[in-house]
């Protein structure tokens, strides 16, 4: 059983919810990476996704751009991202971690080597956002060949065939787009809606959903997952980090941030 199935399992079994905060590899600074990852896991991170920098971040609202853009200024390619999760691993041997990126940086390498590449560094699954199912076999067939869960997204927007497929085909957990926009726009989060739409998915898939977009704060997790296997918070988390690049620091930022999040999830 891979991490990523174990990690939810254990959630499953004693009844609680999945906290999976997502930070960008080489912000607030290319040294905090490693650090902020075990700071988040000790506030109560179940899974940790790993933002990939990318020039072109389409479905990323203006934080996680900016934070791209500053990542890669200081270097964070790819070849970095997979460092900080070696690194990680020095430390950590359990917590699953999800590289969550774009399709360009894994053609650029090919999906073989870029899968034995990741599995080697010990990344468990990875979120490639505009990769469309229907083009996503030789993607999942490499990535299966060395361990990795090609983890699959839906939307409001999704229509009922192509929903079938993605609950069908979804490895490790379904990432559901809580609204059809970007990162980051809390003001467009309907929970009401939102977890209609997760109890419908929830019943047709074998996998756990987990919900992201718009989740900031405590209270936003909490109500999010009524309905939801896990929550992700990106946005919120990457803003409570910009500029605290000495490694303590962005550190106890992390966990400032992310213990009121865990401690609503379990209550």
């Amino acid at each position: 059983m891979g991490r990523i199935a174990h990690r939810f399992g254990l959630l499953a079994s004693s009844g609680r919810k999945a906290l999976v905060p997502f930070l960008t590899a080489g912000d607030p600074s290319l040294e905090a990476t490693v650090p902020v990852m075990h700071a988040l896991v000790e506030a109560g991170a179940d899974v940790i996704e790993l933002g990939v920098p990318f020039s072109d971040p389409m479905a990323d609202g203006p934080t996680i751009q900016r934070s791209s853009e500053r990542a890669l200024a200081r270097g964070a390619g790819l070849s970095f991202v997979l460092e900080a999760v070696r690194g990680f691993r020095e430390r950590d041997a359990d917590t699953p971690v999800v590289l969550m990126g774009y399709l360009n940086p894994v053609e650029i390498r090919g999906a073989g080597r870029f899968a034995e590449a990741a599995a080697a560094a010990g990344v468990d699954g990875v979120l490639l956002v505009d990769l469309p199912p229907e083009e996503a076999a030789g993607f999942r067939a490499a990535f299966a060949a060395h361990g990795i869960a090609l983890i699959l997204l839906a939307s409001p927007t999704t229509d009922q065939q192509r929903l079938r497929r993605l609950c069908e085909e979804a490895e490790g957990y379904l990432y559901y787009v809580s609204f059809a926009g970007v990162t980051g726009a809390s003001e467009l989060l309907d929970t009401a809606a939102a977890g209609a739409r997760l109890r419908q998915i929830r019943a047709r898939t074998a996998v756990p959903v987990v919900a992201g977009f718009g989740i900031r704060d405590a209270a936003g997790a909490a109500a999010m997952a009524v309905d939801a296997d896990g929550v992700v918070v990106g946005s919120a988390l990457v803003a409570a980090l910009a500029g605290a690049g000495d490694p303590a620091a962005a550190a106890d930022r992390a966990r400032a941030f992310l213990a009121p999040l865990r401690a609503a999830l379990d209550t």
